[in-house]
């Protein structure tokens, strides 16, 4: 006969573990509200939370049943071993679960700013953080694509904040030729920044030479903005400026060509025009 009692046992632990998830996501979401920002320790604790109640809440749920009890009781008998075949099957994961703690302790970045991530000199991701969970931080990058990189990824990264609290930074890179005068190319960018009504703290930036490479030296700065959409157009916005006032003062941006000689050859040997055999 079916036991009526026992499934209304086992709904109310269901029913009650998921309205305590729920009201566990009410809280942060109201907390966020509150302070006017999202925190990645925020983010990463609700995470925890929201996984360690639904955990307990269906094993409890599972555990009114008789084949559950076995199955609880023969798993106890041989905990150690289970305990270390499911910990070398799941390091990844605990690794993931230990690096978001670490993570969401130090804060080296927090959601809604502008971060890149390097590892080993090579840039994996560079975007907008925007969300943290148990197992991976999410980066929406310039193309609108989100990006999903684990915690562990992340946590053994060199992460480069290019946002303060208040301001966005993004670099821009143009390059110039050898005989560019560098003060003049300098003195035309700042003006640029500095009557770019989108820019902020223009005095802040520094143009620099990054690099010397085959066409010329690269100048680098960083474009200030209030928030990311505004640092994509300010950006977009700078860079038209800065060929259209570059043309206007003789600066060259160097680009590769290709020249292509059309004039005929006077080799009798290999010129189409004087080979006896057309």
């Amino acid at each position: 006969m079916f036991d009526w009692e026992l499934l209304l046992r086992t709904a109310i632990i269901l029913g009650i573990t998921f309205a305590i998830v729920y009201f566990v996501r009410r809280f942060f979401r109201g907390l966020n509200k509150r302070t006017q920002k999202q925190s990645l320790y925020n983010k990463f604790f609700q995470s925890i939370l929201t996984a360690g109640i639904t955990i307990v809440g269906v094993y409890s749920a599972l555990g009114s049943f008789e084949i559950a009890k076995e199955i609880s009781t023969t798993v106890l008998q041989s905990s150690a071993l289970l305990i270390a075949v499911a910990t070398f099957a799941a390091q990844q994961t605990l690794g993931n679960v230990i690096s978001g703690f670490s993570l969401s302790s130090s804060k080296p970045c927090d959601i809604g700013q502008k971060i890149q991530i390097k590892s080993a000199g090579t840039v994996i991701a560079e975007g907008i953080v925007r969300d943290m969970t148990v197992r991976h931080v999410v980066i929406e990058q310039a193309d609108g694509q989100m990006c999903i990189i684990p915690n562990s990824v992340v946590d053994g990264a060199v992460i480069v904040n290019m946002s303060n609290p208040d301001t966005v930074a993004t670099f821009v890179e143009v390059e110039v030729d050898y005989a560019t005068d560098i003060e003049k190319a300098r003195t035309i960018i700042m003006e640029i920044l500095k009557t770019e009504p989108l820019v902020v703290e223009a005095e802040k930036t520094a143009v620099l030479v990054s690099e010397l490479t085959a066409n010329g030296m690269l100048l680098r700065f960083a474009v200030y903005t209030k928030d990311i959409m505004e640092s994509y157009r300010a950006c977009s916005n700078v860079r038209q400026r800065i060929v259209s006032e570059f043309e206007k003062a003789e600066i060259v941006i160097p680009y590769n060509t290709v020249t292509i000689d059309t004039t005929p050859t006077t080799n009798p040997a290999i010129n189409p025009a004087t080979d006896p055999q057309n």
